[in-house]
């Protein structure tokens, strides 16, 4: 035991180990899913985020050890949000046909996501940082830190907040739209891009190629949107 600990010691003070934990949670969660058949309550991420947060509690590990190897996944979210506009192009008629529709809904659902989370915020009485830090929750990671960090809030915390809310979103997204007799699938991936960014856009290409696509469009144009709204809103609740 006291020949593992060591090993261990070692071993963690290598940003590798952290990357190699990463990839190697997802890897197992995402085996979990596909066994059972990609159910909407067996998310990949949630699952390897469980593992990895026991994982740094149980060797006591701080988060900025962890992020030292964690690091190499995070470059790749821009290569990874660029790619979307792969299935984006296999959409673009549908798109245009949709254009008016599209603008409606998404100038609707970006100042819902960030207005109502402000509220609610303001009515707990949230200091302004943590109203900054959580404006751009709907927002895709990138660009949420960028926002966060602009408006004064705190960008590790605005992080957590969006993973929270993509897995959220991911989670309640196929039975909400079912139970609202949402059949369009252009309409259902757009509302889950706004909504839950890259998370619930993963959910939505394994559910219908149309519906990711379109994901893929709300969570891009609803960051551009963000980054303008977000400091005109937080302007509205007093500091």
């Amino acid at each position: 035991m006291a020949d593992f600990t060591e090993i261990w010691s070692y071993l963690a003070g290598d940003p590798l180990i952290w990357l190699a934990a990463t990839l190697i949670a997802y890897v197992i969660a995402d085996a979990a899913s596909s066994r059972m058949g990609r159910p909407a309550w067996v998310n990949p991420v949630l699952i390897a985020v469980v593992l990895l947060g026991a994982l740094l509690w149980l060797s006591d590990t701080s988060y900025d050890t962890y992020f030292e190897g964690a690091q190499f996944v995070h470059f790749l979210l821009g290569p990874a949000t660029v790619a979307l506009a792969i299935p984006l192009w296999h959409q673009r008629h549908a798109f245009r046909r949709a254009l008016l529709p599209v603008m409606a809904a998404l100038l609707a659902g970006s100042l819902t996501a960030i207005l109502s989370a402000l509220a609610i915020g303001h009515a707990l009485g949230l200091s302004p940082q943590l109203l900054a830090t959580l404006a751009p929750k709907s927002t895709t990671a990138p660009v949420a830190l960028g926002i966060s960090e602009s408006l004064g809030g705190s960008p590790t915390l605005t992080a957590v907040l969006v993973i929270v809310t993509g897995i959220i979103g991911a989670l309640v997204v196929t039975p909400l739209m079912n139970v609202l007799k949402i059949r369009d699938w252009r309409a259902r991936g757009f509302a889950t891009g706004v909504a839950a960014h890259g998370i619930g856009t993963a959910r939505a290409l394994q559910v219908h190629p149309q519906a990711g696509a379109f994901a893929g469009i709300g969570m891009a144009l609803n960051a551009l949107l963000t980054a303008l709204l977000a400091p005109w809103a937080l302007g509205l609740f007093p500091r």
